[in-house]
């Protein structure tokens, strides 16, 4: 495959920008071409590939991995290590597609135009060094052709909340506007609608879209449409609370992008450093239920739905991959299409895929993000295969 979404792959991209591992990492297929595909071994029997994964993740230094899929109506769920099969977790960057979920029913519903440039909505906020709401849309805030700079990407910001200062910092509590004037201290990456570039700050600004046009945070449009006609029972939007709620399993990361550097545990942060870009908890089930949901048709009408799976062309990083609304499709080794998300953040790396009629769904998580490869566990469940070392 063109990009393997793996641990390491996410570090030695933290080592050329001067990020750490776990900056709600995009997608990796933004991080630019990779190694071509290892030679792959079929899979014995349904679902040994994704085990076989799963294993190899804690073989290579993982504490615990997880991963649960749907195939129809029969359910699989593979563990190693020290995760359960019920586990929740921080899901990071998944969250984005709840939020852009969100901004296409209030859209549906005639509450907002995704065409509406940001400073209708948000006037004056998106200003300082070059950036200008005026020029920029909300649907250029939820596929990434926005410009605006990733407020992760602040060497600053980095080491207070990714970096060493997070064990001091762990508990500080950022408010949206915060978070989005790290950004404006920095100059755009591009006009806005030129090109592409993944940034939090995008989802910061989606989420704080979604108050104004509601007048309520958030998190409450995301439990009154998603969670709860969904019955998510383990999915939440922790807004201030710092804590996990059980079953979970403990999440380790070195804040280093070196792999040898001493291991914390980094279950308990503020939420708030992420927001709208991230904050998330849910585990494999309700992921899996969320995203089968969507694209089968029961969170947002057809049309809603063709525009968020209308693509951004990412194809000069992977070959047949997009990014959509808050979506992201890629083609996979066996050349079987998937979409859905993935999500990085402290000690957590999740991915969440489905098949484009939602039969065929899976959602992992591993509790480390200096070592692991996911991208195998999306290709052994999907393609049936597991690359030979």
């Amino acid at each position: 495959m063109a990009t393997a979404r793996t641990a390491r792959t996410v570090v030695a991209t933290a080592l050329a920008a001067g990020l750490t591992v776990t900056a709600l990492a995009a997608p990796a297929l933004a991080a630019g071409p990779a190694a071509p595909a290892a030679p792959a071994a079929a899979a014995k029997k349904d679902h040994a590939a994704t085990q076989a994964a799963l294993r190899a993740a804690v073989v290579d230094g993982v504490p615990g991995a997880v991963a649960q899929a749907r195939v129809g109506g029969r359910s699989w769920t593979g563990t190693a290590g020290e995760r359960g099969g019920d586990d929740r977790f921080r899901v990071g960057s998944i969250t984005k597609t709840f939020a852009a979920t969100v901004l296409l029913q209030l859209q549906a519903e005639g509450r907002l135009d995704l065409d509406d440039p940001v400073e209708k909505w948000l006037p004056g906020v998106v200003r300082g060094n070059g950036h200008d709401g005026r020029r920029i849309t909300v649907r250029q805030l939820l596929n990434h052709t926005s410009g605006i700079y990733n407020v992760t990407a602040d060497p600053v910001f980095q080491e207070k909340v990714f970096g060493p200062g997070f064990l001091e910092h762990r508990y500080d509590r950022w408010t949206p506007a915060q978070l989005v004037a790290v950004a404006m201290e920095h100059a755009p990456d591009f006009a806005p609608g030129t090109s592409w570039n993944y940034s939090n700050t995008n989802y910061v600004l989606a989420g704080m879209v979604i108050e104004k046009v509601t007048g309520r945070p958030y998190g409450k449009a995301v439990e009154n449409r998603i969670i709860k006609p969904l019955k998510l029972r383990a999915t939440s939007v922790p807004g201030t609370d710092p804590t996990m709620p059980n079953p979970s399993s403990p999440a380790y990361s070195t804040l280093s992008a070196d792999g040898n550097a001493p291991v914390h545990d980094v279950s308990e942060l503020s939420p708030t450093l992420a927001y709208a870009a991230g904050e998330m908890i849910s585990d494999s089930r309700d992921l899996q239920t969320f995203y089968r949901a969507l694209f089968q048709g029961r969170l947002l009408p057809k049309a809603a739905l063709r525009e968020m799976t209308t693509t951004v062309d990412l194809s000069e990083h992977r070959l047949g991959a997009g990014y959509g609304l808050g979506i992201m499709k890629q083609k996979l080794d066996c050349g079987k299409e998937v979409w859905g998300h993935g999500g990085g953040i402290h000690g957590s790396l999740s991915e969440a895929y489905t098949t484009r009629d939602g039969r065929h769904s899976l959602a992992a998580n591993i509790n480390a993000d200096w070592t692991g490869d996911t991208q195998a566990i999306i290709e052994g469940e999907f393609c049936g295969t597991f690359p030979e070392k």
